[in-house]
């Protein structure tokens, strides 16, 4: 009997990231080829159930003899892991609404408010202290154990685990393949011909070399000539600013202008959606002060007449970011399978990384974010950042990438220092460090209103930031 594997998933009440999660680790033959125990756990007790009879409905299709046990306590799930996936989220859309709204109405030209700009300043408070909390418990119950880290935002969070305990964390996020698709459509190759390594920080990469994986070829002359060839507004708001920042800086970036432009006080003008996003009419109010969430439209990219015209239609999120890779299609009101269960993988890196850690198997990883120990030239030591790598028996293994043009390092110090910023405000509980940060961000203008919209978000969202004061 090899020995026990015990993996615990932080989060697995999600309806996106539980099935998906539970669903990878099951179909993978070198995980479940251990005497494997799967440990779900969340905070809030009513999904759990469903969350653990999905597992189990999913464990008897593939025949596998798995341990599957669901748990609010954290310190209960923790001892013996091998490998803790944290993946959560506080009222999502809810908070998101405001941490994209608040900032503008002070006047930053921020776009999304997910990652970067103001609004992920406060998105990555609202999730660093239960991130830091699983990352020093791990300290305690399971000191070697891989902390695998799926929350956004990926950098912030990361690098405050990192920073404030010894656990390893490895942050995973599949945006660097949002990039390679996009080449592979201006080369009109399949994507999967491209062998395309990438550097940087999450959200923010950029490509150091792009091959035809049969031939050899450089493909950067190629994709030079075609961006250059292909109309203005083909898929205007997905790839319209990686356009301008390829010909600008000569690398091709990912993940897209919604992601990208988060970095960039000057990206709004590249994302025609960037008005629409959580659109609601101000006449009436701000629709949180209603306990009410505005539709998330993530582009343009969709035909509007998806949008049904009357309210007492459900509104659909227009696309949903993960191409439908993750939300449980298949997963039925009580944890049943579905007729549209054909059990797919997520396309997630997880597994792939744990295979590699736990069982040994050799695995090419496309972007892994980590502390950097030299893998980014040019970057500082410490700062999380985001590069190929190989797993294997020996542990993990980033690439040592090639120096980024001096353009694209001065666009990513600025990211490095307000993330280190971000942390020491955290740690320290205090404002002005956080005041600084913003200060630093590419879409504030002022500072009056940057105190302003520090002392909104905190009475807003005073239920679910940490504590921290002037």
């Amino acid at each position: 009997m090899n020995d026990p594997l015990r993996i615990v998933l932080v989060g697995a009440g999600s309806r996106e990231f539980g099935p998906a999660s539970i669903r990878d680790v099951l179909l993978s033959d070198p995980l479940c080829d251990r005497d494997l125990s799967l440990v779900l756990v969340d905070i809030d007790p009513s999904e759990l159930p469903r969350a653990r009879a999905y597992a189990e409905a999913v464990a008897e299709r593939l025949g596998r003899r798995v341990a599957v046990s669901a748990t609010t306590d954290i310190e209960t799930a923790l001892p013996g892991a091998r490998a803790v996936v944290l993946a959560i989220e506080i009222d999502r859309y809810f908070y998101w609404a405001q941490d994209f709204h608040v900032p503008r109405a002070f006047g930053s030209s921020q776009i999304y408010g997910e990652n970067g700009g103001p609004g992920g300043l406060f998105h990555a408070l609202r999730n660093m202290r239960p991130a830091v909390e699983l990352a020093r418990a791990m300290e305690a119950h399971c000191p070697e154990a891989w902390l695998v880290n799926y929350t956004n935002p990926l950098t912030k969070l990361c690098e405050a685990q990192s920073r404030l305990s010894s656990v390893r964390v490895v942050g995973l996020c599949h945006g660097v393949f949002h990039g390679m698709e996009q080449m592979a459509r201006l080369l009109e190759l399949p994507v999967e011909r491209l062998d395309a390594r990438a550097s940087g920080l999450n959200h923010f990469s950029w490509f150091e070399s792009v091959r035809d994986r049969e031939t050899g070829e450089d493909l950067y002359p190629r994709l030079r000539r075609r961006e250059r060839e292909a109309h203005w507004l083909h898929d205007w708001d997905e790839i319209a600013l990686s356009r301008i920042l390829f010909r600008v800086f000569g690398r091709y970036p990912s993940p897209g202008a919604n992601h990208i432009g988060e970095y960039l006080g000057w990206g709004r003008e590249f994302l025609g959606s960037s008005l629409l996003q959580f659109f609601y009419d101000p006449v009436h109010g701000a629709p949180w002060e209603r306990g009410e969430t505005p539709t998330w439209l993530y582009n343009l990219g969709e035909n509007p007449t998806d949008v049904p015209a009357f309210p007492e239609s459900p509104l659909p999120r227009v696309r949903d970011e993960d191409n439908g890779r993750n939300r449980g299609d298949d997963i039925g009101a009580g944890g049943e399978l579905t007729s549209s269960g054909d059990l797919a993988p997520s396309g997630e890196l997880a597994v792939p990384l744990l295979e590699g850690v736990l069982c040994g198997v050799d695995t090419h990883l496309d972007a892994v974010n980590v502390p950097n120990e030299g893998y980014v030239p040019g970057l500082p030591d410490g700062a999380v950042v985001e590069v190929p790598a190989r797993a294997d028996a020996n542990g993990l293994h980033p690439a040592a990438m090639e120096p980024l043009p001096e353009g694209i390092l001065g666009l990513l110090r600025t990211q490095t220092s307000i993330n280190r910023l971000l942390v020491d405000a955290f740690a320290d509980g205090a404002r002005g460090t956080l005041l600084q940060a913003l200060l630093l961000d590419p879409t504030t203008d002022s500072y009056r209103t940057a105190v302003h919209t520090i002392n909104e978000m905190f009475r807003l969202q005073a239920d679910v930031l940490p504590e921290m004061e002037w």
